[in-house]
Parts: structure tokens; C-alpha cells; sequence
């Protein structure tokens, strides 16, 4: 579904990112993990045309039509503080108004929808300021479902919320993904959540992949240990993999 052939990123004459190639496939939830600086996030920003790169990326064998073949839900998002919830989420139905268009009566029940199914109709008209996080985030989530683009791309969806909050946000994704077929990839720092979630996990380092595979296949000592430092321990607690941050102890 979509394909970053040969992408590289270099700022200031220095290569970030790359070479990568890595397809995903329709339907699946890839899981972008690594450590600061690793390259995810400027992964995901080539496939919107954000960061200059080398190499090409595609969306079922053709090139990605800006704002309608993928939705983007970056990791601190622009929020209006006076704009009312309802207004915000139908901003995700701009690629398919124009910026001089008025909207649609489709426009309009795509926006409702994705108020309903987010959970946030009871607050559509309250201003984004007055929102707590978790609520924040499930508004920016439901301005990217409006869109209703076959393929989303999320930026660190539960950096700012708290475990509940944060999984709250996970089993949404997931349920909307097997409801509408979407291809989702996640750059996201926790990595139990991570492998509770997504189908498939790519560790980057320094630009590059190092490990690509099921959550069980990466998320394994060996494979953390070289990116992101000797103090981590993984355990199997039934629900797949669990990765514990270890102080390093003198004896």
C-alpha cells in the first residue's frame, strides 16, 4: 500500500536517514521504534512531502496525492485555542474542499462521524483550549479519520498521555483500523505498547534498519541492547513482550 524506495535525508550536507526501503502492505500496523534521533519521524515526513529526500515513496504503485491518500497526525499539533472541536475535525475534509470551497453535505456527515466514533460529540462545541489531553488528542485523531484517507501515519500518538490515556488511544487506531482496512505506521517510544499493538516493527538506528520482523522477533535483548543502551530487560508476561528500563548496578 505504500513504498519508500531508496529514501535518504541528509541536513546540512550530514546524512540522516537512509538508504531505507520498506514497503507495508494494506491493512497492516507497522510499528516504528528506535532510539532519539533514530529517524522515525522524518521517515514518516518524506511520505508527506515535508522533508526534502532523495528516492521516491508510492502508494499502490503510484504517487501519493497530497492530503487524500494519507492522513497525518503529527506529535505537537497545531491547536487553534478558541477553534470549537466540531470546526477543528472538519478541517481533515480540506484536501477535498480547497482552501476556497465551501463545504459538502458529505463533508459535513464525514465530520460527524468521526466526532461519533472518537467519542467527542457531547463536547463538538467546546473550544480546543478548555480540552484535557487525552480528549485533545482523540479531537486531532478524529480530524485525521474526517479525512478519510486509506493510509495513517502517526507521529508519537501517546507521548503527551498518561498509561490509560495512552492505551486508550492504541485500542482506538487498532479498532478503527480493522473496521475501515487502514494502513497505519506508528513512530512510537514505548515499546510494550508497541508490541501489544502493531503487526510488524522496524528498529532504526542512526538512519538505518536494523531489525525488521514480528513484535517477538525485534523486541528481544540482543536486538535492543546495541541502540539503546545495556539497561533494558525483556520479559514474557503472557501478553507478548515486555520491556523494562534496567539501572545499570556496580557490584
Amino acid at each position: 500500500m505504500i513504498c519508500w524506495r531508496s529514501i535518504e535525508v541528509s541536513f546540512d550536507g550530514l546524512q540522516v536517514l537512509g538508504p531505507i526501503d520498506l514497503a507495508v502492505s494494506g491493512g497492516q500496523w507497522l510499528g516504528l521504534i528506535g532510539p532519539n534521533g533514530a529517524g522515525k519521524s522524518t521517515l514518516l515526513k518524506t511520505a508527506l512531502g515535508i522533508v526534502p529526500h532523495r528516492g521516491t515513496v508510492d502508494v499502490g504503485g503510484r504517487t501519493s496525492r497530497a492530503g487524500l491518500d494519507i492522513a497525518w497526525m503529527p506529535q505537537r499539533p497545531l491547536l487553534p485555542a478558541e477553534m470549537s472541536v466540531a470546526n477543528y475535525v472538519l478541517l481533515g475534509r480540506t484536501p477535498h474542499i480547497g482552501y476556497i470551497g465551501s463545504e459538502s453535505r458529505h463533508d459535513l456527515r464525514s465530520t460527524e462521524l468521526a466526532l461519533n466514533r472518537l467519542g467527542l460529540e457531547e463536547i463538538a462545541a467546546r473550544e480546543l483550549s478548555t480540552l484535557s489531553g487525552g480528549e485533545a488528542q482523540r479531537a486531532v485523531l478524529a480530524r485525521a479519520l474526517a479525512q478519510e484517507a486509506p493510509i495513517l501515519l502517526l507521529d508519537e500518538p501517546t507521548s503527551s498521555l498518561d498509561i490509560g490515556h495512552g492505551l486508550e488511544v492504541l485500542e482506538m487506531i487498532d479498532s478503527l483500523r480493522k473496521a475501515d482496512g487502514l494502513t497505519v505506521v506508528t513512530a512510537i517510544h514505548d515499546l510494550t505498547l508497541a508490541g501489544q499493538f502493531v503487526d510488524r516493527l522496524v528498529l532504526l538506528d542512526k538512519g538505518t534498519v536494523v531489525a525488521d520482523g514480528l513484535p517477538t522477533e525485534v523486541l528481544t535483548e540482543d536486538r535492543l541492547r546495541p541502540s539503546y543502551g545495556v539497561g533494558i530487560r525483556v520479559v514474557d508476561i503472557g501478553d507478548g513482550p515486555t520491556v523494562i528500563p534496567a539501572r545499570n548496578r556496580d557490584d
